[in-house]
């Protein structure tokens, strides 16, 4: 018998399968179980005592990871080093904005392979993807750190989306089931480095989630700088993509421009900008570099984080200066990171 690390992320009838199962009602009650977050079998109370001995000594454990560090910041963020099973850590980080509203924000890879210039992750390369049990389990730790029901999704944390699609997809479709954790499409969020074939592929599932595209510069020369999936897929090419996405999906996109001091806060970054959104039904999310001390860019003031949105005004460009969250801990934008994680590779 093939035995899961996790359960979670199983249909009732693969735990009924699986598990070997004496009865089938009893992997549709696992499966409220799992969407209550259990961690163990002794509080899935309404199987019989012999059966959560049987499962206890059968499995150990419903959940293959387990949460080793756990930092929080004034806000109320929290982030978490979960390792997994093979002892490689991830993050994951509860954000909490100011009306208490939680989102959980999740990692699909145990590093990335992108290089972004200006992100903390890059530095790690790529370690492995992420099952989408793993990616289902960081939900479950937040959901036991949070002190209310998480009701948001972002996947934002350590790794490309679009280079590990399909579990991030099955992980996905587990939190927005019914008989699990009933998070709406609507209130989950897919970003992307920029990755067009994973554009186009999730315009073909039509799924009502929000797409995040990580800009950052709308001049090819410079976002290749900073951004190396732009050698692969140019800025032309990116923003064909998104129409076509709108097309298939007639939902607003947002794009993630990280301001880095003196280098893309410019007049003429903002007029960039402008074309490169001309067509396109987005909001700009503003939001100003996180400190990363092995990295030599500069946050830009506030003076200067105004003066952009200033100029972005001019040019009637829809926009939002972001409220950076996590920051003192590591845990905001572009911080993610692990340091027990040696067998690195591009």
């Amino acid at each position: 018998m093939n035995l899961p690390l996790s359960l979670y992320g199983l249909t009732s009838e693969r735990l009924v399968e699986s598990l070997s199962l004496p009865e089938k009602r009893y992997g549709g009650q696992i499966l409220g179980w799992l969407g209550k977050g259990a961690t163990t079998f002794d509080e899935m109370t309404d199987l019989p005592l012999d059966e959560r001995k049987r499962l206890s000594d059968l499995v150990g454990s419903p959940i293959s990871s387990e949460t080793t560090v756990r930092e929080e910041d004034e806000s109320g963020t929290i982030k978490l080093g979960i390792t997994l099973h093979d002892g490689k850590m991830i993050e994951a980080v509860l954000l909490v904005d100011r009306k208490g509203r939680h989102t959980a924000c999740l990692s699909v890879q145990v590093g990335c392979a992108m290089g972004c210039t200006f992100c903390k992750t890059g530095t790690m390369g790529l370690v492995r993807n992420l099952a989408s049990e793993e990616i289902i389990e960081q939900y479950v730790h937040l959901s036991k750190a949070a002190s209310r029901p998480i009701t948001h999704i972002v996947f934002m944390g350590m790794g490309e989306p679009f280079h590990n699609f399909d579990p991030t997809i099955r992980a996905i479709h587990y939190l927005n089931q019914k008989e699990t954790f009933n998070i709406g499409l609507r209130r989950m969020t897919i970003s992307t480095s920029g990755v067009v074939p994973g554009i186009n592929k999730l315009a073909e599932l039509k799924l009502p989630i929000k797409l995040a595209v990580s800009l950052v510069s709308a001049d090819d020369s410079l976002r290749t700088r900073l951004m190396p999936v732009n050698k692969r897929w140019p800025l032309a090419e990116l923003k064909e993509a998104l129409l076509a996405y709108q097309e298939s999906v007639p939902k607003r996109l947002t794009l993630e421009y990280c301001m880095l001091s003196g280098v893309n806060t410019t007049g003429e970054s903002a007029r960039q900008v402008e074309l490169f959104t001309r067509g396109l039904d987005v909001i700009v999310n503003l939001i100003a570099w996180n400190p990363i001390d092995e990295l030599e860019f500069s946050t830009p003031s506030e003076e200067e984080q105004k003066a952009f949105s200033a100029l972005l005004n001019r040019y009637r460009v829809k926009h939002t200066l972001r409220i950076s969250r996590g920051r003192t801990i590591g845990g905001a934008c572009g911080q993610l990171a692990t340091s027990h994680n040696p067998e690195t590779k591009r």
